[in-house]
């Protein structure tokens, strides 16, 4: 080898040292992502993250936050949920709620109006706090609870309170792609003042032919409809809606009226319902004994009879959780041990190391799980 090129060679070699003494410094001891997330904050190779573009507080108990995810996210179909993650004092907690937008919505923001429960903790939070630049984390969007394809001709939407979010989301999608059957929305409300969606509504109302929109009104005189759910409201909204496919999402009284009366007209195969609130336990624990263990925490309580998560943050920890009611997996732990009851179903499981919806189980005796 001659000597310029064992001296080309010796540079190129230093170089290549240099650069990887300068990249070992750099990411130790956090690593390369914690470092892009510095310039990026929505950059992750594992997380979906993103950015608050936009706040608007419709009415004075909703807040509606306005996303830019980032590249992982794939999309949803209308009227599934996503899981959202925001943290608050150094917690990290988690939500699920309903995307507003149109799912062909052309910049691929979401769109996420936010019911305040006065009672809550993130909800109240983010009615206070979100402002334009927060970083949040979101889930791929789940659920069953979407228009199947091909669309029915004829299309019952119903919902009450914060219930409208993932119909006002069918909504939208069916208008913007000038879907050619015929819709009917009945929703619910106090009053007026109380329809997050007012405007937009009326809006969609005049400008398709094909769209009706019932409002119905608990507390005033001014709507379509007074007062609560019933047949005959059903008959006044859709006197033909034993043909059409219907959509629930609401409070549980407007949930359980409109399944009885689907029960009882025989039709209940036609509706597809959404809940975000903790049904009626069928299974007493009044009855309850023995110790619950949290083995990662080292805390034992006496067993209540409520559920694990009620009694984890009786005692004070923090466990993540989102519905409540068993459908998003987010406070999912593994039980060591002992014996648990479904509190909706009344099974019970008495395997061992195996992963458990904290939410709906209760313990039987003696239980430890790994929280």
């Amino acid at each position: 080898m001659s000597l310029i090129a064992q001296r080309l060679t010796s540079s190129s070699v230093a170089r290549r040292v240099l650069n990887s003494s300068l990249a070992a410094a750099i990411t130790t001891p956090h690593g390369v992502d914690r470092y892009v997330e510095m310039i990026d904050p929505l950059w992750s190779s594992t997380e979906i993250r993103a950015e608050v573009t936009d706040v608007e507080r419709k009415t004075a108990d909703s807040v509606t936050l306005t996303l830019r995810p980032n590249n992982l996210w794939t999309g949803f179909k209308a009227g599934q949920f996503v899981k959202l993650s925001v943290e608050i004092d150094g917690i990290r907690r988690t939500r699920c709620y309903s995307p507003a937008n149109s799912q062909f919505r052309r910049d691929g923001h979401l769109e996420l109006t936010i019911k305040v429960d006065p009672d809550g903790l993130v909800s109240p939070w983010l009615l206070a706090h979100a402002k334009p630049g927060l970083i949040v984390q979101i889930s791929q969007a789940q659920g069953e609870f979407h228009i199947p394809l091909p669309h029915p001709r004829s299309i019952l939407l119903i919902s009450g309170g914060s219930g409208i979010t993932p119909v006002m989301s069918m909504l939208r999608t069916l208008t913007e792609r000038a879907y050619i059957g015929k819709v009917t929305f009945l929703h619910y409300a106090f009053t007026e003042d109380d329809v997050i969606y007012r405007e937009e509504i009326a809006e969609i109302e005049a400008k398709y032919e094909g769209v009706r929109i019932v409002r119905a009104y608990t507390n005033a005189d001014n709507g379509d409809l007074r007062g609560f759910f019933s047949r005959e409201h059903l008959v006044a909204a859709d006197k033909h809606y034993a043909e059409a496919e219907t959509f629930l999402c609401g409070p549980m009284p407007l949930m359980d009226g409109v399944r009885a009366v689907f029960e009882a007209e025989g039709i209940s195969d036609r509706l597809h319902l959404e809940q975000f609130a903790a049904p009626t336990r069928t299974v007493p624990t009044d009855d309850a004994t023995g110790t619950l263990s949290f083995g990662a925490s080292q805390i034992e309580v006496e067993n209540s009879g409520q559920t694990i998560l009620e009694q984890a943050e009786a005692a004070g920890l923090t466990p993540d959780y989102g519905c409540r009611i068993g459908i998003c997996n987010t406070c999912v732990f593994k039980k060591d041990a002992g014996t648990t009851r479904n509190v909706l179903t009344g099974e019970i499981n008495s395997d061992e190391d195996v992963n458990i919806k904290t939410c709906i189980s209760a313990p039987c005796g003696d239980v430890s799980i790994a929280l």
